[in-house]
């Protein structure tokens, strides 16, 4: 997994919050990136409906989702996220080596079960979940 996760999360939570347009200048100095990573994560979110732009020189972004019901898991689709997930597959399916010819594809399996297990708690983690965790803390 690379950080255009954490990167979502954090721009929806902080545009559910303020309730307002937001530039991505503006995003991303909240978010501690750059503007153009910030774009980048924005166009999958406007993809999926979760936020809405607004060209012009007050233009930005603005939260449209329901903070209540999107979910981490929705968000992570959006993105197309495995938390999951090897860049390397030992042994070779060619070798008569039990072992080094099945190992790959039991690997696979595994690291599709735990992407799973991960999915499955983040459906029970919402956008509006995050916010209140956050300002729970701090004494009004």
């Amino acid at each position: 997994m690379n950080s255009i996760f954490s990167v979502a999360v954090h721009a929806l939570v902080y545009l559910n919050h303020k309730n307002c347009i937001l530039t991505s200048d503006e995003l991303s100095e909240n978010i501690c990136t750059n503007p153009a990573r910030v774009r980048k994560v924005m166009t999958s979110l406007k993809k999926a409906g979760f936020v809405e732009t607004r060209a012009g020189h007050v233009g930005g972004y603005r939260f449209c989702a329901d903070a209540d019901t999107l979910t981490l898991a929705q968000v992570a689709d959006a993105m197309d996220i495995h938390f999951v997930e090897a860049a390397w597959r030992s042994g070779d399916v060619d070798m008569e080596c039990l072992v080094a010819s099945g190992m790959a594809d039991l690997m696979d399996s595994i690291y599709l079960q735990l992407d799973g297990l991960c999915r499955e708690r983040l459906q029970g983690i919402t956008i509006a979940d995050l916010d209140r965790k956050i300002f729970e803390t701090i004494p009004y």
